[in-house]
């Protein structure tokens, strides 16, 4: 068995250092009086449900409220949290949990109600996987980390709830009301799936595949832990205000008045509460917050105020707010990069069959990838520091590491992470051989480029116009029209770029776990990225089956990280070498914030609920400014280089 408890005493003076020294980076001094952090809020909470709500402003309050098997420190590292320990199996396919004694589930008062033991997460497994609670997040027990008999639970209550709602006897095949069949599913128990107690403190996970990240998985709201009886008790009402939750966290949700505020307050009870110096969070409801929040800022009603693009410009220009705007932490969780689609459906005006000619010549690609100046696109929504946003790999930096450094270092990506895909000379070039190429195979120029934005989306236009007049400017509009058009702006997702009805396309992806393989997944067949593995060209057909084997192989690599993070990195660089897609940033452009708190203080996680846990966070004077930011961003990413080469 791999034990974790072998390093931990190791890993943890090293962490702690390099923690010390952080907290004391900033020139801003910590407050002596850490009481009350208060904030607005705009959209009200509707369910606090965290086995079945994906919401952003539910996630926010229960990643404080509830803790879950593991949590992070600042840089990223996984550390024990109601988990004191764990091992895995050597194959990795069965991981036991030594799970916290002494830990309570307290109500809204703070009053015990029960110990937290292992029967807890089996209950939270059980619920999530059952098709009757319509969990948002059920997906997580079938994604790269694969829980044995999840996904088959799920299928049969799903089965189940069909045949009642059609009549039909358990173990019959049915027909719904569009004339489908609705096919019989073998019955699986409960017990079944693979998430057992073996005693009220031992915790065993049981997958159905080796699964290396399977720790990083256990920070989503659907392994988060519930007090079966209690769950039982509520039923339907379970997560619908304060009284109807149980609290094992950092913070307990005191009071809940919808559409007027939220307090958490310090529970006094938490296994760790000596790391949680903030005692009490109040948000404040206010659906003009936007417009409002600075001035409630300066009059001293509030701690933290968010800061609109429309407004970054005037407000760092005027002294009395210049010096304490700075922007969000840069957040990893999602990577941007433009899409080519091999099997346009768009109308004939927009010329399909010559886009097809074009989009598999791949001098033509790489005219458009060398071509594009990112950071001059990015200013539109960043006109201060784009160049944070910019993102030269499809995996972001700083979001996963083996071995002692980012993934993106590794050989084959790091001349693509330390340089810049933009390049007039290499754009040039490559459109002069497409041209050639391309009029050799009968293609007509201009080729006709069909770039759509969501209009609802702050921005996109605006920067789909500036990227027209730069590729059109460097490569000739002789060579490329680039016809920007808006999209709907409900259903762009499934109208737009589901159905293929572009040529070239921002898109984005998000992770669901930490390892490279996660990003490989929007480049498989039927994620309907691009639609590559339907390209009738026998070039990128290869291209597409040889990426493809390069996946599955690093994927197949389970018990040495460097292996198979090299792996990874050389089949996604094949996808930048071949201009399949072109990277392009990270998320965040536009949060700026003039905030009492540290943005590189507190868990680190680009993934799950860690960014939004206000543990180990402290309220400073005043708000750092743009400046203080930018040192204090370098000197994170200097320790966290430090501290993974100390894991090597």
């Amino acid at each position: 068995m791999k034990k974790f408890k072998k390093v931990l005493a190791v890993f943890l003076s090293t962490v702690m250092a390099f923690s010390m020294s952080a907290c004391n980076n900033s020139e801003k001094s910590a407050v002596k009086d850490n009481s009350v952090y208060r904030k607005l809020y705009s959209k009200e909470v509707t369910s606090m449900n965290y086995l079945t709500e994906s919401g952003v402003s539910s996630n926010k309050i229960c990643a404080n409220v509830v803790d879950c098997l593991v949590e992070y420190d600042q840089y990223g590292n996984i550390m024990p949290s109601l988990a004191e320990s764990w091992e895995h199996n050597d194959d990795m396919t069965e991981w036991t949990f030594h799970i916290r004694k002494g830990v309570k589930w307290v109500d809204k008062n703070g009053s015990a109600v029960a110990d937290v033991t292992a029967n807890d997460w089996v209950s939270a497994a059980v619920y999530v996987n059952d098709a009757r609670n319509d969990s948002d997040i059920q997906y997580m027990y079938n994604t790269g980390a694969i829980v044995r008999n999840a996904q088959q639970y799920y299928d049969y209550t799903a089965y189940l709830l069909k045949a009642e709602k059609l009549g039909v006897s358990e173990g019959k095949d049915a027909v719904d009301a569009d004339g489908k069949i609705v096919k019989a599913v073998a019955p699986v128990k409960t017990e079944d799936i693979g998430v057992k107690a073996v005693d009220d403190y031992t915790l065993v996970y049981t997958l159905e595949q080796p699964c290396p990240f399977f720790l990083s998985v256990l920070s989503y709201t659907s392994y988060m832990p519930v007090y079966g009886p209690f769950l039982k008790e509520k039923g339907s009402s379970f997560g619908i205000d304060n009284d109807s939750i149980l609290y094992n966290g950092a913070y307990i949700l005191s009071s809940f008045e919808p559409q007027h505020e939220h307090v958490l307050t310090k529970n006094q009870s938490y296994w760790d509460k000596g790391n949680v110096l903030i005692e009490k969070i109040h948000e404040i409801y206010n659906v003009e917050g936007g417009n409002i929040a600075v001035r409630m800022y300066q009059n001293g009603e509030i701690d933290c105020a968010e800061i609109s693009s429309d407004l970054i410009d005037s407000m760092m220009k005027d002294e009395a707010t210049k010096n304490i705007i700075h922007r969000a932490r840069l957040d990893s969780s999602f990577s941007y990069f433009f899409c080519f689609n091999f099997d346009p459906q768009f109308d004939g005006i927009y010329e399909p069959d010559n886009w097809k000619l074009a989009v598999n010549n791949e001098n033509f690609r790489k005219s458009i990838m060398y071509g594009l100046d990112r950071v001059r696109a990015l200013r539109v929504s960043d006109s201060y520091n784009p160049e944070n946003m910019l993102n030269n790999t499809i995996t972001p930096s700083n979001f996963a590491a083996a071995a002692g450094k980012d993934y993106t270092q590794y050989d084959a990506l790091k001349a693509y992470t330390n340089g810049d895909s933009f390049d007039k000379d290499k754009a040039l070039a490559a459109r002069d051989a497409a041209k050639k190429e391309l009029s050799d195979a009968g293609a007509s120029f201009p080729v006709k480029i069909l770039m759509p934005y969501n209009p609802s989306m702050t921005n996109w236009g605006k920067e789909c116009q500036v990227i027209e007049q730069q590729l059109e400017g460097l490569l000739g509009n002789d060579y490329i029209d680039i016809i920007v058009e808006a999209g709907p702006e409900t259903g762009f997702l499934s109208n737009v770029r589901m159905s293929g009805k572009y040529a070239l396309l921002k898109c984005n992806w998000g992770a669901d776990y930490s390892d490279p393989q996660t990003w490989s997944e929007p480049f498989s067949k039927g994620r309907k990225y691009g639609f590559w593995e339907k390209s009738t060209d026998d070039n990128t057909a290869a291209l597409y089956n040889k990426y493809t084997e390069m996946v599955l192989s690093a994927a197949s690599i389970y018990n040495d990280d460097e292996k198979r993070y090299t792996a990874f990195a050389e089949a996604e660089a094949m996808l930048i070498d071949h201009a399949i897609a072109v990277p392009y940033s990270i998320s965040g452009s536009d949060d700026y914030m003039i905030c009492r708190l540290n943005p590189m203080e507190g868990e680190y996680a680009p993934y799950g609920v860690a960014l939004w846990r206000y543990k180990y966070k402290k309220l400073y004077d005043t708000s750092m400014s743009m400046e203080e930011f930018q040192a204090a961003y370098k000197n994170w990413m200097k320790e966290r280089d430090a501290v993974l080469a100390n894991k090597k």
